[in-house]
């Protein structure tokens, strides 16, 4: 049975705050003298033009050209989406079997 004096909280109280003492002061001379100048520069996940399994088909600055040129590839039958790239502009996507035809259906219009 614990003592009623809750001295028996003081060993775990310390070893916390000595443990998290420790990392402000490790992380503090970690980051000293080294801001970065891109906040997200070890993000690579949001500089990357990489879309998985899609493939770009047309590029385009306007967003309702993007959604009118998706809406003619809906009518051929080809599924596409589009996304913003990291300099604004608009993408239609499409899977890569799909690509060639909707290449060639956009080139035309």
């Amino acid at each position: 049975m614990p003592p009623d004096d809750g001295w028996y909280l003081l060993g775990p109280f310390l070893a916390v705050a000595l443990t998290g003492f420790l990392g402000a002061i490790f992380w503090r001379w970690q980051t000293v003298g080294r801001a970065p100048a891109d906040p997200w520069a070890g993000l690579a996940i949001f500089h990357s033009e990489d879309y998985g399994l899609l493939c770009p088909a047309a590029v385009t600055d306007d967003p309702d050209e993007a959604d009118d040129l998706r809406e003619l590839l809906a009518a051929a039958g080809i599924r596409s989406t589009s996304a913003v790239r990291s300099d604004g502009r608009f993408v239609v996507l499409v899977f890569p079997e799909e690509a060639e035809e909707a290449t060639r259906l956009l080139s035309r219009s």
